[in-house]
């Protein structure tokens, strides 16, 4: 008889509160140091590497393609390898991005930094996701999964200050990058659990790979995608533009990363409110926090409100994002993550490009009001019914 594997034991409270810690850590590591940093550090890369606007949007977009390419892999090959395994992985992505950033001594080695930090981001989502799916149990999975994407909050907070700090020696800031992200691979290596998939795969995709509720999920993370992408690539240089310093923009970005540790709360909203309910609320503020910069981006109070709102919108709509999609898809969540945030980087990308087209035709405040009108449309789009109860997966055998 063939050999029926039986589901693995659920954590204890304590090594569950590991993992969350674990993981959240390197989620901060790959996104906010590794991926998300590099925005920061534009100025510098310009001045030492002679760049203009057009190299470093190429740079950024390489890396948005690597972490498309990276996130389908991590789909594949995580159900094979465990989750440990593609974790590490992406943490050794991130320290070798880091550190090749921070060494970098001509324009293709930093080049191959951002390639490798867009890489770790893409393997690291749908790594964690699967060994949370698989070792948490049911009733706490929603929170666990929430904690741990809140990461890229904590990154980008970390990122702010030290990009502060160092100003014009950023090789000493990324130096520091791939010491932490390091320290992050080291732990998750220690406390991410290793298991593999339900059963023998059969071919390289789950079966259905677009089961009940897939059409919904897709459409509401491409419009989430196109509503953040006003903030995220434009965010900064709006504020400046209207007259808020270099320095001021920067803090107001700390507040973006600190603040959106608080989206570590949607699992917990999504428990008390429902998914639906939950969402809806999440899209509408980070809708609001996209019109609210629209208005008075010059002005620091304005602007650190709007960014902070921004942030803890952002980190729980993707968290929320990724609760659903393990509903969607329970016998195979990295697949269902990885799906979901492949969408929600390509609905990034289109809505960058829309936008900057409307902001050239008109004003970058009427391209704002264009993300926030998507960010309305993602709030309509919700979980199906059955989706939305929230019922405990069921993990299947072959």
């Amino acid at each position: 008889m063939p050999h029926r594997p039986t589901d693995p034991p659920t954590l204890t409270r304590r090594d569950e509160l590991a993992l969350s810690a674990a993981g959240l850590c390197l989620i901060g590591a790959c996104y906010g140091l590794a991926r998300f940093a590099y925005g920061l550090f534009v100025p510098s890369f310009r001045a030492e590497f002679s760049l203009d606007a057009t190299a470093t949007g190429l740079i950024a977009s390489g890396g948005y393609v690597v972490y498309c390419v990276a996130v389908l892999a991590a789909s594949v090959l995580t159900p094979r390898l465990g989750g440990r395994a593609v974790a590490v992985a992406a943490g050794a992505f991130a320290t070798a991005g880091t550190l090749t950033i921070a060494l970098a001594a001509s324009t293709p080695l930093l080049v191959l930094g951002v390639l490798l930090g867009g890489a770790s981001t893409g393997l690291v989502s749908p790594a964690l996701a699967h060994a949370v799916a698989h070792r948490v149990t049911p009733v706490r999975q929603g929170r666990v999964q929430t904690v741990v994407n809140a990461g890229t909050g904590l990154g980008v907070a970390i990122a702010g200050p030290i990009a502060l700090l160092t100003r014009d020696e950023w090789r000493e800031a990324w130096l520091s990058f791939a010491i932490l992200a390091s320290l992050a691979t080291l732990w998750a290596a220690v406390r991410v659990p290793g298991d593999r998939g339900d059963g023998p795969s059969r071919g390289l995709l789950p079966r259905p790979f677009f089961p009940p509720g897939s059409l919904s999920l897709t459409v509401a993370a491409a419009l989430a995608g196109a509503a953040s992408a006003a903030v995220w690539t434009f965010g900064r240089d709006l504020m400046v533009a209207d007259g808020l310093g270099e320095q001021e923009s920067t803090v107001a970005w700390i507040l973006l990363g600190a603040l959106g540790v608080l989206g570590a709360g949607a699992g917990d909203l999504a428990a008390r409110l429902g998914l639906p309910a939950a969402w809806s609320g999440s899209t509408l503020l980070l809708a609001g926090a996209t019109a609210l910069l629209a208005v008075a981006p010059g002005r620091l109070a304005t602007a650190s409100v709007a960014a902070a709102s921004f942030g803890t919108a952002y980190i729980a709509v993707t968290g929320l994002l990724l609760v659903w999609a393990t509903r969607v898809h329970p016998t195979s969540p990295a697949a269902g993550v990885g799906w979901a945030f492949l969408v929600l980087a390509l609905g990034q990308a289109a809505g960058s490009s829309a936008l900057g087209a409307v902001a050239e035709a008109f004003d970058a405040r009427t391209a704002f009001v264009g993300a926030a009108l998507a960010g309305v449309a993602a709030a309509v789009v919700r979980p199906t019914s059955g989706v939305s109860r929230g019922e405990p997966p069921r993990r299947t055998t072959e």
